[in-house]
């Protein structure tokens, strides 16, 4: 599957993002930190979402506004930004959230690690019948 389609634009590099959530998740983020270099990455579909459901994003934001601050503070900063998103359609966000410093001397992003996929009901299932069964069944 092809990656997010990159532009390049006056304060960096941002992903481009053709869904309504990807836009004002972007939108949102310029206003409220104003950063040097964004990008947002819908991430759905490696989570088993159907097409355009736009339910997983990774942002990666560098902005002056973090400096000083702990990564909690700047997820903070980030969930305050985005309130109305993740208390409706947005379902899990990653955050990557550096400031223009930090972005300089290590412009890498950790890599996120796969989906498990499944709710957590499924997997209780799946693994009840890998032991035989409940003791009731034998």
């Amino acid at each position: 599957m092809p990656g997010p389609l990159l532009a390049a634009s006056g304060r960096g590099l941002r992903a481009m993002g053709d869904g309504p959530l990807a836009r004002a998740i972007r939108t949102k983020l310029d206003a409220a930190l104003q950063p040097t270099h964004l990008q947002v990455l819908d991430e759905s579909s490696r989570h088993g979402g159907p097409p355009g459901a736009e339910t997983h994003f990774a942002v990666v934001v560098v902005s002056g506004c973090f400096a000083g601050l702990s990564p909690l503070q700047r997820h903070r900063l980030v969930h305050a930004a985005l309130r109305a998103e993740l208390a409706g359609p947005l379902h899990a966000l990653a955050i990557v959230a550096k400031t223009p410093q930090q972005w300089e001397n290590d412009p890498c992003v950790p890599p996120r690690p796969p989906c498990l996929g499944g709710s957590k009901q499924e997997r209780r299932r799946d693994t009840a019948g890998q032991d035989g069964g409940s003791p009731r069944d034998q």
